[in-house]
């Protein structure tokens, strides 16, 4: 198990690095599967898959952070317009929502939403030459719908923060950076709400605080804070379609397995 999570880690590290989604959308699907084996309740495996792998975003968008920062193309304006919205949307999210629902419709809501964004790249449609970032409240307005929707699928938010900010304009290569310095407000609202919300769900499996499993996340983060500042050095060498293209095969492959979870959580 061990082994698996280094692994894992070092994988989602180079992908937040690579495509500034934060290796959540990577994390999900495996944890859910490694928890599963592990005979971790039912009812509990997708919540606690979600909510360590948001917070294994805390330290891999740090390192992340970092090497794009060295190449000068976070735009740090995007980010702090953001945060404010992304702060009261992941506290809503993990704090209160995120308990309700269902491990079959977290299934869901993860599917549906990384397809979409999946597609929306594959697309590659063009914006409008005219096209800009809204003002500070309607940015605001944005920060608040990723990191709702983040803490529903444990992601660092790069399958909605990027595909926006190409739709505004911002070239990919820094909407990709800019999506991971995102990660870190994402995950550290969600990560509270986690704790909070899940105090009294998840005692009765050993090594859990709130929804988050702590043996894994430190296995991950060990691996994960080494590799995404190399996944970050590939990222502004790939022409722009390369990227786009990864982005959205990587996407397609986790919605089609999370769909499968769904299907088998609702009794298919």
């Amino acid at each position: 198990m061990v082994l698996c999570l280094l692994a894992l880690g070092a994988v989602a590290g180079f992908a937040a690095g690579l495509l500034g989604i934060g290796g959540g959308m990577l994390l999900v699907p495996f944890l859910t599967m490694l928890f599963g084996w592990q005979a971790m309740p039912d009812d509990l495996v997708v919540h606690a898959a979600i909510a360590t792998s948001m917070t294994s975003i805390l330290f891999t968008s740090l390192s992340s952070i970092r090497a794009h920062q060295k190449k000068g193309t976070i735009q740090w304006k995007i980010v702090a317009a953001m945060a404010p919205g992304i702060i009261v949307g992941g506290l809503l999210s993990g704090g209160a929502v995120f308990a309700v629902l269902s491990t079959a419709w977290l299934s869901l809501f993860f599917a549906a939403f990384v397809g979409y964004s999946g597609w929306n790249m594959l697309r590659n449609s063009k914006p409008k030459p005219s096209r800009q970032m809204p003002g500070i409240a309607g940015t605001s307005a944005a920060g608040l719908g990723i990191g709702f929707l983040s803490g529903l699928v444990g992601a660092g938010g790069g399958f909605l923060s990027v595909p926006f900010m190409v739709w505004c304009n911002v070239a990919l290569h820094s909407a990709v950076s800019t999506s991971a310095a995102l990660g870190f407000p994402i995950a550290l609202a969600n990560s509270a709400g986690y704790i909070l919300s899940g105090m009294n769900e998840s005692v009765s499996y050993p090594g859990m605080v709130g929804y988050i499993y702590w043996p894994a996340l430190l296995a991950l983060v060990c691996t994960s804070v080494l590799t995404a500042p190399v996944g970050a050095r590939v990222a502004h060498r790939l022409p722009v379609g390369t990227l786009k293209r990864v982005f959205a095969c990587l996407l397609f492959a986790l919605a089609a397995y999370m769909l499968f979870k769904a299907w088998q959580a609702f009794g298919g």
